[in-house]
């Protein structure tokens, strides 16, 4: 059992310790996104009004421009052999970077939360045991698989990925037989408000990946291809989730009455009853339990990189570990059982509201790794406030507020519209300023900051498949 559960948490993995091959993280996230919560996300650009022919290309859009970004923070795990939020210290600071990790903490619960709401109303019918035992025993079922940690999600995204995508093309067969995929594509009227609706939606859910996705990378060969990772983590991700998101619009736009509100029940009834429907429920909880399992592990790691970075700690006890994933699991079960009644519109306004803070982030880290360090960090420094990067960075600080404060004449969310979006015609263009001006700004203030760039090892001459530096930390 040793061997199966994951021993390391926020420390470096060595390399004696690393394994696998750039393919594992499309068959990963592949299976992540093939599952229920993105067919929801495709079907609210039509639920909030776009035509189903315009919210597939808005869908796309943002899935490709997310993903992008996305995968760019993927290929620093084998670089770096770190998860991904204790990069953040390079640019934050080793206690400044708890200021995103705070939020990022939050992104997990709500994640974990929505999750387990459409989990458990699978559950609950596969077991008979009802909607809100099915949220308890889902929740369950994923802290213990998050647990024992790596090598378990890497399977279980294989597993799922295969089993959702034949169920996905049963569904689809059945969607279609029920309408014509030419009148649901005939409406071509185009609104750009609902268009970059549709385009901040899958965006937003690209996006909100960042903060973990290289957690998934990090136990690769040092020497793997930065392309390789790059580019299977863009596909798994962009083909699961539009995949998902295309099958959620048309689903939509052919019965949007039968659909929005009962998406779990609508699904399962799409394909039939009996032993066929059991088997969809199934299907929907093995779904949400890759994704959740993501979110869970994801949490754990950056409640550990938040508390480390005042109390100095490098490494984890295995108590330790299951009461930081108990703790993630609870306040996870304590929303989605306080809100399970009301999930579709919050759950609207909580991904576009995401991305308010997240692109700044993104941002940020991007242009500090790929442009300012030179995919560069001194390692042990990661762990020492009076080291290289500092306890606080003030400079990076400001610069992430202001990126923060720079979204909001542009967002449009239930709770809080911009003076500029109406002028826009409605549209939240929030995210692409949330990405732009924290780039620019921590790009013109960083970029002559060598003191707090890693110098390169002479020892680590050999060149990585990709043409970069084969060794990256300090």
């Amino acid at each position: 059992m040793a061997g199966v559960v994951e021993q390391r948490s926020i420390d470096v993995v060595p390399d004696d310790e690393r394994h696998g091959s750039p393919f594992s993280q499309f068959t990963l996230w592949l299976g992540a996104n093939l599952q229920i919560t993105a067919v929801i996300t495709g079907a609210l650009a039509v639920v909030f009004g776009a035509n189903a022919f315009w919210s597939l290309i808005g869908l796309l859009l943002g899935n490709l421009l997310g993903g992008a970004v996305m995968a760019l923070h993927s290929a620093q795990g084998p670089r770096l052999g770190l998860p991904q939020m204790i990069t953040s210290r390079a640019q934050f600071g080793v206690r400044g970077a708890v200021v995103p990790l705070a939020l990022v903490i939050v992104m997990y619960i709500g994640f974990f939360a929505s999750g387990s709401v459409l989990a458990g109303q699978a559950v609950g019918e596969l077991t008979h045991l009802g909607e809100t035992p099915g949220i308890v025993l889902f929740a369950a079922v994923t802290a213990v698989a998050a647990a024992v940690g790596y090598r378990l999600i890497h399977t279980l995204g294989k597993i799922a990925g295969l089993v959702c995508a034949l169920a996905f093309v049963y569904l689809g067969i059945r969607l279609l037989q029920r309408t014509d995929l030419g009148t649901l594509l005939a409406d071509h009227r185009f609104g750009l408000p609902v268009f970059l609706l549709a385009v901040s939606l899958s965006a937003s859910w690209q996006l909100a990946f960042g903060p973990y996705v290289a957690d998934y990378s990090r136990y690769l060969p040092r020497h793997t291809s930065a392309r390789a990772t790059f580019w299977w983590t863009l596909s798994g991700s962009v083909l699961g989730s539009q995949w998902s998101m295309t099958f959620g619009a048309l689903a939509a736009a052919a019965a949007p009455a039968a659909f929005v509100g009962h998406e779990v029940s609508y699904l399962v009834g799409l394909g039939g009853a009996g032993l066929i429907a059991s088997c969809l429920y199934f299907v929907i909880a093995l779904g949400k339990l890759t994704i959740n399992i993501l979110n869970t592990y994801g949490g754990f790691m950056s409640l550990v990189t938040s508390v480390s970075g005042f109390r100095g700690q490098r490494t984890l006890s295995a108590r330790g570990r299951s009461a930081y994933i108990a703790g993630i699991m609870v306040a996870g079960t304590a929303v989605a059982l306080l809100g399970k009644d009301s999930f579709l519109a919050s759950f609207k306004d909580f991904l576009l509201f995401l991305l308010t803070f997240f692109t700044p982030w993104s941002a940020i880290n991007l242009v500090d790794y790929y442009l300012i360090s030179k995919e560069r960090y001194d390692i042990p420094a990661l762990s020492d406030p009076a080291g290289r990067y500092g306890a606080w960075n003030v400079r990076a600080l400001t610069v992430y507020v202001l990126g923060v404060l720079a979204q909001l004449p542009f967002l449009a969310t239930h709770f809080y519209t911009g003076p500029l979006v109406a002028p826009l015609g409605g549209a939240d263009i929030s995210w692409l300023v949330g990405l732009a001006v924290p780039a620019v700004l921590y790009w013109l203030t960083a970029r002559h900051d060598t003191a707090r760039t890693a110098a390169p090892d002479p020892l680590q001459e050999e060149r990585s498949p990709a043409g970069y530096p084969a060794e990256s930390g300090g």
